[in-house]
């Protein structure tokens, strides 16, 4: 039986990639935390101009880690649904994420295709690439014939790959998102993750002082509070 299509779809393949969306003044982060942390000890006569360094630091050498939590950042992640599921994982977090179940491929705003994140460096060579590549353009065809035949989205949803793209926003506490760098970039977690939160926690401990310093690839925190 031959069913219809919806376009002429082309599977897109595309690499991850993230955004902060939160804007960061890593000095005044720092002043924040320590203007809560110092509520504690009651000690706000001891702050002057550059105190929040010693105050961050401190904070990091005794594990007093709730305290950082009074701020958050939120990130927009482009990454696949693999990815997600990982992400999702961490429950002290907010997150949007593109749904599939309302999000109809078919239509032109989409291009009428599915999107992937490319896999190639995955991949031991140019013929399970293809192999790889063979099944992106399967699942794109089966999922636009579905919907051409009158399936609803979020039913022929079901037969789109891992490898979908996804945009998704997370916003954490410090706290979390120190926890997150350290359980997903170790070297036990997926390529894919650890790839995506290396590259952010290098842009955390580029924007914000001190607070990420400790953290290299695959270290876990440890915490008295």
């Amino acid at each position: 039986m031959s069913l219809p299509f919806l376009g002429h779809g082309m599977v897109r393949y595309v690499a991850q990639s993230f955004e902060i969306l939160t804007p960061i003044d890593g000095a005044e982060i720092l002043r924040r935390i320590e203007q809560a942390g110092r509520i504690c000890y009651k000690s706000e006569n001891m702050i002057s101009e550059d105190s929040h360094f010693r105050f961050a630091k401190m904070l990091l050498e005794r594990q007093y880690l709730s305290v950082i939590e009074h701020v958050s950042i939120s990130v927009k992640f482009i990454t696949n649904r693999g990815v997600s599921h990982e992400l999702v994982r961490h429950r002290l977090a907010s997150y949007s994420q593109e749904s599939t179940r309302y999000c109809n491929y078919s239509k032109g705003k989409f291009g009428s295709e599915i999107t992937v994140i490319d896999q190639r460096a995955l991949l031991p060579d140019e013929d399970t690439y293809a192999i790889w590549q063979q099944a992106m353009e399967n699942a794109e065809a089966s999922y636009l014939q579905l919907v051409g035949a009158g399936v609803a989205p979020q039913i022929a949803r079901d037969v789109l790959p891992t490898d979908l793209k996804t945009e998704i926003i997370m916003t954490a506490n410090l706290r979390e998102w120190r926890v997150v760098f350290g359980l997903r970039t170790s070297e036990a977690a997926h390529p894919n993750i650890r790839e995506l939160m290396a590259g952010l926690l290098a842009e955390f401990q580029r924007q914000i002082p001190v607070l990420f310093d400790d953290i290299s690839l695959g270290t876990l925190e440890t915490e008295n509070q």
